[in-house]
């Protein structure tokens, strides 16, 4: 059973705005569907066969990073499984030869995880920007975007220039520990995707509150909802996550 992985905000120890072709961040999520009594039967097998797999990728270089996370609330998605890379090729390929991995180990009488989750959408976005460091918080905020196509560009121009900066004030003890932007590359409906973590729920409310209470009503603000019309929202407990050094 192939089964990778993830979506969320990565973070760099510069702004991702300024990348270079062979600084690029990718992330190939999966996003499960899952039966919630067997929920933590599937939790245990995959700490137990799918995370050796991608710490061996981490020792490899065959992935720059790795995360699993749970759903406190939102739609039908329950688990999020992802893997980052610095190629599009790169995160696909890395899904075979983590499979294999997996497939060697887990015999189908063990696989609980699959039982329990038995279907899943494949993402794989690019890191658009974001903050720094290597930390993130317990819990996070994913906002995924429908968006229009023709203008998207625009949308990514108005967060760059416009709430980066909000984003970035709103950094530290007691407010956020990260954030990050991202666009579609494979996937389904949605085109651009805002994370944002932090220590705790009220941590996390506190600064999207302030954040919102910003922009509502401004002229920018305005014009991005013009572009990305429509939006689903999802909290998680962020269960596992690695990162290079």
């Amino acid at each position: 059973m192939r089964i990778l992985i993830g979506a969320m905000a990565l973070l760099l120890s510069f702004s991702a705005w300024a990348q270079t072709d062979e600084e690029k961040i990718y992330f190939y999520a999966s996003y499960f569907n899952c039966d919630p009594v067997g929920e933590d039967a599937a939790d245990k097998t995959f700490e137990k066969y799918f995370k050796p797999a991608y710490e061996a990728g981490m020792k490899s270089g065959d992935i720059t990073g790795w995360g699993y996370l749970k759903h406190m609330t939102g739609g039908n998605w329950r688990r999020i499984n992802y893997h980052m890379g610095n190629s599009v090729v790169g995160v696909l390929n890395a899904v075979e030869k983590q499979g294999e991995i997996v497939d060697k180990a887990l015999k189908p009488r063990d696989n609980d995880f699959g039982r329990a989750c038995r279907s899943h959408d494949d993402y794989v976005w690019e890191v658009k920007g974001g903050t720094v460091g290597a930390d993130r918080g317990k819990v996070g905020l994913s906002v995924y975007f429908v968006c229009d196509l023709n203008s998207e560009s625009r949308a990514d121009e108005l967060v760059e220039k416009v709430f980066a900066p909000a984003y970035d004030a709103h950094m530290g003890p007691g407010m956020l520990t990260s954030w990050g932007w991202s666009s579609h590359v494979l996937g389904g409906k949605f085109r651009r995707l805002l994370t944002t973590t932090a220590a705790s729920i009220d941590d996390l409310f506190k600064a999207r509150a302030d954040l919102l209470s910003g922009f509502s009503g401004s002229a920018a603000g305005r014009e991005f909802n013009s572009i990305c019309s429509s939006h689903e929202d999802y909290l998680w407990n962020i269960e596992m996550e690695a990162r290079q050094n």
